[in-house]
């Protein structure tokens, strides 16, 4: 059971997940984090962290398109191990829904 980003990543990147993970299954896109479902080791430390609240087990409800744009992206983007400053107007995108259009499949600098 590995754990998800979802919609709430998208125009914030906090990177708080980033710096606990033990195993560094983060990776960067131009303006979200996702990780890669197949080395998760399911450890849960990096949900708490997230300040968007954008992470959550892959068990929690309708989250299998999310679960797939982590596979896909985690494939893509480069791997991120140290935690970055949000994205400049974070605190305004927070919280906010319908954001899955503006999800950019640029990838982000990595570390």
């Amino acid at each position: 059971m590995p754990y998800v980003v979802t919609e709430n990543c998208i125009k914030c990147k906090y990177t708080d997940c980033v710096e606990v993970c033990p195993v560094d299954c983060f990776y960067e896109g131009e303006n979200m984090l996702v990780i890669n479902p197949d080395e998760c080791i399911d450890c849960g430390v990096c949900e708490p962290e997230c300040p968007a609240e954008a992470i959550v087990p892959d068990t929690a409800g309708d989250v299998e398109k999310w679960l797939e744009i982590n596979r896909d992206y985690s494939a893509q983007w480069p791997n991120l191990t140290r935690k970055k400053d949000a994205l400049p107007d974070a605190d305004q995108w927070k919280g906010k829904p319908g954001k899955l259009a503006d999800l950019s499949p640029k990838p982000g600098g990595g570390s």
